[in-house]
Formats: C-alpha cells, sequence, structure tokens
C-alpha cells in the first residue's frame, strides 16, 4: 500500500520512518518544507510540494498533527487529490466532533476515514511501541478492506 505521511514532528517523524522500515512510505508533507525535505532524503522518498499531491501519489495518508484545526486544514488540502477506495488515518489527538465531521466529509468523497489516535509519546514513536485505537465505519462497499490494507500500516507504527 502506498502510504504517505502528513505532520514530522516529534512523533510523526518517527512514525513515517517506521512506514519507511515496513516498505509502506511513498512520501511525506510538512507544514515546514525544509522538515519534509531533510526526511525525504534521508529515508530516499519524495517531499511532495502539496498536499493534493501527495494524496494524488497515495492509496492512504497518515496524519499526525498537534490540533483540531490543523487536521481539518490538511484535509481540505488533501482533497482535491483524493480519489475514492482511499483511506485516511488520522493519529492526531483531536475533538470526537472532529473527527465525526472528518469522516463524514471524506465518507461523501468515497474515501476512508479511520480516527487513530496514539498513546506512547515520543518514545514510543521512536522505537515502534505505541498504541494505536482505531475506530471507523462507512457505509461504503469498499469499507470491507480497510482492515487487510490497514493492519500493516498499524502494526509498523505501533
Amino acid at each position: 500500500m502506498q502510504t504517505g505521511f502528513v505532520g514530522l514532528g516529534a512523533m510523526g517523524a518517527h512514525m513515517a520512518r517506521s512506514l519507511h522500515r515496513a516498505g509502506l512510505l511513498t512520501g511525506v508533507w510538512n507544514r515546514t518544507a525544509d522538515k519534509a525535505a531533510a526526511l525525504a532524503k534521508e529515508l530516499s522518498c519524495h517531499a511532495f510540494a502539496s498536499l493534493t499531491e501527495l494524496a494524488g501519489n497515495c492509496e492512504a495518508v497518515v496524519i499526525c498533527v498537534s490540533a483540531d484545526d490543523d487536521v481539518r486544514a490538511v484535509i481540505a488540502g488533501l482533497e482535491p487529490g483524493l480519489n475514492p477506495n482511499m483511506i485516511v488515518m488520522d493519529c492526531s489527538t483531536v475533538a470526537a466532533g472532529t473527527a465525526r465531521d472528518m469522516h463524514a466529509a471524506l465518507d461523501a468523497l468515497g474515501v476512508g476515514f479511520l480516527d487513530c489516535p496514539v498513546s506512547g509519546g515520543v518514545e514510543g514513536a521512536r522505537n515502534a511501541t505505541l498504541a494505536i485505537m482505531v475506530g471507523g465505519a462507512s457505509s461504503k462497499p469498499s469499507a470491507r478492506r480497510w482492515p487487510s490494507r490497514t493492519r500493516k500500516a498499524c502494526r509498523s507504527i505501533a
């Protein structure tokens, strides 16, 4: 599964490295382009210039940002590049209402949304020992494939 990673902060960079070790990381994006370029160079993957470009080149996107408004902005930036049957996995810690809103917006596009908050801190991210609590549902028939498509990604991070 070609996976893009958004949000390369203290935890996100380590999580992206874990996806890379599992052979799943296609590329990265960060608000600070220099961070994305440095990690992409380290991992020999792509530093996408925009969220739309990242979405257009991936089957799944993992988000790890710091606040509800950031998640909303990232999903708005991804939206033009998303296509049906993609999966967006949000590992940020956000309000339940934000997760429900993002699910509804993406489900209307045929895009899966999984709320995947993590526990374990920076050390857990560095050591790939995070606990991931995954929740999500969809009315789309393609949702039946989510477990098989996301299991390896989640296992590589946690």
